[in-house]
């Protein structure tokens, strides 16, 4: 399959690696010509490093040029953080064809923002528009041209939009990930199985204090106690609430499964929470101001289940409380300019409409 993959960080190249070692035909596109250049001179070679070993492979393309490297392909994927997804989007709506999947992993309801930007671009291709849960990899680089994958994923629950596009959408996805796919919905389903601003929130304003006190710090290892661990349930719990409300079934993949050892398995399968803390990848500085836990997964992806959290009438204090704490440490208010609902153009809808669109999508 011909798979474009969009961004520089650990998530594309993971993606863009491991795609190359399945047997695909792999096209990486990054902003920066001098990185591109770079990488070019490196052979356009990938690195990857698992449990299996060291695995040098080479990229069909490494470019700059967006609409080179999608033409043709079956599926474009884009793990960049969410609050670079706006930009992307529309670099690449004008150069979407007929029958491809944007494919965003996670997203926030990026899906919304890539299928908007579709519209406004005034190209009429039938394109679909995919998101699920979490990364598809356990991925850090460890060099320019260099990705260690600890763990791929097991199951990734996606959500598609429009819905109706859905299943050639999960074969073309599915494709890609033999046997991980599972359909939840449509794309507010899939935004709503995001594990990034669940977990994330409270590991880093709950340990704030040792974050900025030694030089790097596992929060997924020393940071994750019981104390902690219990709030990052609460914290889920209105997630599913607003899933729940919403019309959404289980699985709601509630993130407690992926500590567990035993029980129904999370999305990156059983010990993964142990093989992320052995391989000492997350030990590592977090500026708390910068850092896309705090810009993506708080700031974002909290306002977002807020504001979805009101459409369905469900209360959300403690994703309230950590959009508050996390706008003090920034310096900033957090209850606005967020991702909403009404900052997507969608907050003139209400539950009914707003579930036609994700079944129809947008009036050509």
């Amino acid at each position: 399959m011909k798979i474009a993959v969009l961004g520089g960080g650990n998530g594309s190249f993971a993606a863009a690696g491991d795609f190359t070692l399945s047997g695909h035909e792999v096209r990486l596109w990054r902003r920066h010509e001098d990185q591109v250049e770079a990488h070019r001179a490196a052979g356009s070679r990938i690195l990857v490093k698992d449990h299996n070993g060291a695995h040098d492979v080479k990229l069909a393309l490494v470019t700059t040029d967006i609409a080179d490297a999608v033409s043709g392909t079956e599926l474009i994927l884009c793990p960049a953080p969410a609050f670079a997804q706006p930009d992307i989007a529309r670099l690449l709506a004008p150069h979407l064809q007929d029958g491809q999947v944007v494919f965003l992993p996670p997203a926030t309801f990026g899906s919304m923002i890539f299928a908007l930007a579709l519209r406004d671009s005034g190209n009429r291709a039938k394109v679909s528009f995919a998101e699920t849960g979490t990364l598809p990899w356990l991925t850090r680089k460890h060099g320019p041209f260099e990705v260690a994958v600890t763990i791929r994923a097991k199951r990734l629950p996606v959500g598609v939009f429009p819905l109706n596009l859905a299943a050639y959408a999960l074969n073309v996805v599915g494709r890609a990930f033999p046997g991980a796919i599972e359909p939840c919905g449509d794309a507010l389903s899939g935004a709503l199985m995001n594990a990034g601003p669940i977990i994330h929130p409270p590991l880093i304003v709950m340990n704030a204090g040792p974050i900025e006190h030694f030089e790097r710090w596992d929060i997924h290892k020393e940071g994750t106690q019981a104390a902690i661990r219990r709030v990052t349930d609460t914290l889920d719990a209105e997630r599913i609430a607003v899933r729940e409300k919403l019309g959404y079934g289980a699985p709601h993949f509630p993130l407690a499964h992926h500590y567990a050892k035993e029980g129904e398995i999370w999305m990156y399968g059983r010990g993964s929470h142990d093989r992320l803390t052995d391989s000492g990848d997350w030990r590592e500085r977090i500026v708390l101001r910068d850092h896309r836990y705090m810009r993506e997964d708080l700031r974002l992806g909290l306002s977002f289940l807020v504001s979805v959290a009101e459409l369905a009438s469900v209360a959300t204090p403690l994703a309230r409380a950590f959009l508050a704490i996390g706008g003090a440490v920034c310096g900033e208010n957090f209850a606005v300019g967020g991702r909403t609902l009404a900052t997507l153009g969608l907050g003139h809808l209400n539950r009914a409409d707003l579930q036609t669109l994700l079944r129809e999508g947008f009036d050509r």
